[in-house]
């Protein structure tokens, strides 16, 4: 009867292993994706493949770790820092594909999944990042890196010549992650570093998550048309068919997409309409329910603070702007200082304009937060003779797609083909193959225009692939933007605002950032550079959008097919500086904002709403005027990458400025010889350079903030 007990037994572990062995076969990232490009396979990805892949992706890097670290020969370029960077193969394969479906396409099941890796992917990057053995042999190619020789073969003879530029550039830069992540803490505080950094990725996604969750939870229904009078008829369809799909046909329904409540901001009459909106979007995670993230801020702020402090920083403002093109907390503040004692003043006229249009009209209360859109279209009228919906029949979504495409086929040629063959992250995604004009393959790049429930708000350009060579081979990238336009009613295509345009000419210049990218090593490709650099390419191709040639070749009406006639073109050209002192106000306040959470030096934490405050009062900020952030939906910053870093955007907006008059210089903004310029010397490094070396190589010359102010009307 044992026997017959442990013959049982044996047959089931056999038959479970054999099972086992099954589903990592099964397991679609355990073998190359039978795609073209290996794009991929999303169809066949299941919520059950992550975690299994996940722990055979950092099994097999520790297992490459160990080899390094045992190797008994001297530490080389080859044996330890190339090495290392080759083990994150499978791990930078699956996890490619999970964060980005967690952003874009997401339940509750990937979000469960995300939850139980965060602990795990920080304990595994600690591993990493803390092994006194790894991170001898690194420093040990660091400090001999100039004198550090290879072996190449040519002529049938092996040879030694030096590392060059891009592999100095990958030593330094891994040198710098380990001493930044903690490699020369002391040992009795390493494990206190380890649980920092696991309450802070798990306090990330948590911050993330209830934004995602709160903008989707509230919903506002309206019952009676008159409620929404002054808006116009298309967005009363677009709000229907919303409710209709909402199960509630007859009705209006107002979401905190932006594409939804924006309009009505706009254009409603009714103020305690707007109010209501308004205020829904701006209490984001600040409502004291299941989803606020008043504690989830200040924790993260104080968490921050005491990393920084470990690895020997001030703040954390410190530690993060050391590694950008500002260097300094002091740096960042300096430009911010400058433009808003620029942009406030003409903020205040703005308001002033307002309040006339509301005492002219018997409106017997003082401009508010809420009423900003709603005034400022009517002084737009008013000074411009321009209303927003007039020029959206010109910007239908395929016609400003397909004028972007052959902007920058003007500009690099190269072009985008469509392909109906490719898997496609999500079925609303468009995947297209990216060519060289000769017909050489560049990489795949997918296009995901509009809002849904499953997809975070914003705009967004990631990588599933990032170019790169391997044993010589070219690895081609694959890329996505990320969109939340408009969309399309039952009776009119997706028709967009012009700020959508030049969102979309935006995302796509990240695109060609990580397209266009020419290094050996994905940890220097395409988008791996500073945060106050990596805005550039995008910012930059903003300013095509505007420009009369351009929209000349995009810009038809949806029906009739016109190009945009002269007068209206001409009418959106003088209203391009138009209600600059807000729009700069309002982001610099956020950008203040963020600087001011992170350049605090003790760990107690904050009451939030008191925190912003009184940042806000010390800075001077009107009533009028909320920050284009909040930190209880600051996801940038405590969701994001860009933590002490979205003052980045208008560091690099000096930067474009002053890029784009390089081309407008010459009278001729498809100049080619620009062009190249700019392709070669910005678009196709990524990281392997100092970005203003980068800069310099292109423009010949420092950035001057002229143009920027010119721009904006600020100078």
């Amino acid at each position: 009867m044992k026997k017959k007990i442990n013959l049982i037994v044996t047959t089931f572990l056999f038959m479970a292993t054999i099972n086992a062995q099954e589903k990592i076969v099964e397991n679609p990232f355990f073998s190359n994706y039978s795609t073209p490009y290996e794009v991929p396979d999303f169809k066949k990805i299941k919520p059950e493949h992550y975690l299994p892949a996940f722990e055979k992706g950092m099994a097999e890097q520790r297992a490459i770790i160990e080899k390094i670290v045992t190797n008994k020969e001297k530490p080389t370029f080859q044996n330890t820092v190339e090495a290392l960077e080759y083990s994150k193969t499978l791990l930078t394969k699956i996890s490619s594909v999970f964060y980005n479906q967690t952003s874009a396409n997401t339940n509750n099941e990937l979000q469960e999944i995300a939850k139980k890796l965060s602990p795990l992917m920080s304990k595994h990057s600690d591993d990493i990042r803390l092994n006194a053995q790894l991170f001898d042999r690194i420093k040990s190619v660091y400090d001999h890196r100039n004198t550090l020789t290879q072996s190449t073969k040519g002529n049938d003879k092996e040879n030694q010549i030096n590392l060059n530029l891009e592999q100095k550039k990958l030593v330094e830069e891994i040198y710098k992650d380990f001493v930044r992540s903690g490699a020369n803490v002391a040992e009795d505080k390493k494990e206190e570093l380890r649980t920092i950094n696991k309450e802070l990725s798990l306090l990330s996604i948590q911050f993330g998550e209830n934004t995602l969750k709160g903008d989707n939870n509230w919903k506002h229904f309206i019952n009676d048309e008159k409620e929404l009078a002054g808006v116009p008829q298309s967005i009363k369809e677009a709000m229907a068919l919303e409710a209709k799909n909402s199960g509630q046909e007859g009705k209006w329904l107002v979401t905190l997409h932006k594409s939804s409540w924006m309009p009505l901001l706009q254009y409603a009459e009714n103020r305690a309409l707007r109010e209501k909106v308004y205020t829904a979007w701006m209490n984001r995670g600040n409502n004291g329910d299941e989803f606020d993230n008043n504690n989830n801020a200040a924790k993260l702020a104080s968490l921050r603070v005491k990393k920084a402090n470990l690895l020997g920083y001030k703040s954390w403002a410190d530690y993060t702007l050391e590694d950008n093109m500002a260097k300094t907390p002091e740096a960042a503040n300096e430009l911010l200082v400058n433009l808003w004692n620029r942009a406030l003043p003409m903020a205040k006229q703005e308001v002033a304009e307002m309040q006339k249009i509301i005492d002219a009209e018997g409106g017997n209360f003082k401009l508010a937060s809420w009423d900003w859109s709603y005034y400022a279209e009517k002084v737009r009228k008013a000074k411009y003779d321009l209303d927003e919906e007039e020029l959206k029949p010109y910007f239908e979504l395929n016609n400003v797609r397909k004028g972007l495409f052959d902007v920058i086929g003007n500009l690099y040629h190269i072009k985008f083909i469509e392909r109906n063959d490719i898997p496609t992250p999500h079925p609303d995604a468009l995947a297209y193959e990216v060519q060289e004009n000769n017909g050489k393959h560049i990489g795949i790049f997918f296009m995901d225009f509009h809002p849904r429930e499953s997809k975070r708000g914003g705009a967004w350009m990631s990588s599933y692939r990032d170019q790169s060579y391997k044993d010589g081979k070219l690895v081609t990238p694959i890329i996505t933007n990320v969109l939340n336009f408009t969309k399309p009613t039952a009776d009119k295509p997706a028709l967009l605002t012009f700020e959508e345009v030049e969102t979309m000419y935006h995302e796509i210049g990240h695109g060609l950032h990580g397209l266009l990218s020419n290094t050996t090593y994905d940890k220097l490709s395409g988008t791996a550079v500073s945060r106050d650099f990596v805005e550039l390419p995008s910012q930059i191709m903003e300013h095509w959008a505007g420009e009369p040639q351009v929209l000349k070749m995009y810009a038809k009406h949806y029906i009739t097919g016109e190009v945009i006639p002269d007068e209206l073109m001409k009418k959106l050209q003088d209203s391009r500086k138009f209600n600059q002192g807000f729009a700069t106000t309002e982001y610099l306040a956020a950008a203040i904002l963020d600087l001011k959470w992170h350049n605090l030096t003790t760990p107690e934490l904050q009451n939030t709403a008191d925190f912003e405050k009184k940042a806000m009062n010390e800075i001077g900020l009107i009533s009028e005027i909320l920050p284009r952030y909040k930190s209880t939906y600051f996801n940038h910053v405590f969701s994001g990458g860009y933590s002490a870093g979205y003052y980045a955007y208008i560091w690099a907006a000096v930067l474009d400025a002053d890029a784009f008059k390089a081309f407008k210089e010459t009278g001729n903004i498809f100049n080619q010889e620009k062009a190249k310029l700019f392709r070669e010397q910005v678009l196709s490094k990524g990281g392997t350079d100092d970005p203003m070396i980068l800069y310099k190589n292109f423009r010949g010359q420092e950035p001057n903030i002229d143009a920027l102010l010119e721009n904006r009307g600020l100078k």
